[in-house]
């Protein structure tokens, strides 16, 4: 498989998405997805990574985010990715949630569980507009799949945070913040 060339370090946002495993629906408990936005939170915090937006789909994650120079872009989504599939995995269990045998898979001749897709699609914002424009569709997707009629009525999303509501599960940071350090 050819490797995929990313290009880090170019100040500008990325749009990431990132897929469960062979694209099963595992994103629809609110726990999961509290876990998820607690890692893409700690991430945030321990790499100086800004949010500005996300979706969490049924089997899939957008985020729209911007880093400093210094910041591996994938491997901060490979520590959100194995941290967060840690978690869910202990949390069914403690819970007694069956874990779907698809779930299980060989790799390296290792049998283990997988939450998430080896890889993720990442793209750059190269201005402002196209930033905008990614927030704006992971807002509109739970919409287009015909998960809400209205995106204010999808938990999973940072729109709430966009229309001036504070009491959301993950904070928004200030577009353009990191442009000026």
């Amino acid at each position: 498989m050819p490797k995929l060339r990313h290009f880090d370090n170019l100040n500008t946002a990325r749009f990431i998405t990132f897929c469960c495993f062979h694209r099963y629906q595992l994103l629809t408990e609110p726990a999961r997805n509290l876990i998820l936005l607690e890692e893409i939170d700690r991430a945030r915090n321990k790499h100086g990574i800004l949010i500005y937006g996300y979706v969490i789909m049924p089997e899939h994650v957008h985020l729209v985010i911007h880093s400093s120079e210094k910041v591996q872009l994938g491997a901060v989504i490979g520590e959100i990715k194995s941290r967060s599939a840690k978690r869910i995995f202990s949390h069914m269990r403690d819970i007694g949630a069956k874990i779907p045998s698809g779930l299980s898979t060989t790799r390296r001749g290792i049998q283990k569980l997988v939450f998430w897709q080896l890889r993720c699609y990442d793209h750059n914002c190269r201005s402002e507009k196209t930033t905008l424009e990614k927030i704006e569709y992971c807002h509109k997707n739970p919409v287009t799949r015909g998960l809400v009629r209205d995106p204010s009525k999808w938990r999973w999303s940072s729109f709430n945070w966009y229309a001036g509501e504070r009491n959301v599960p993950l904070e928004m940071d200030e577009i353009g913040a990191l442009d000026n350090t």
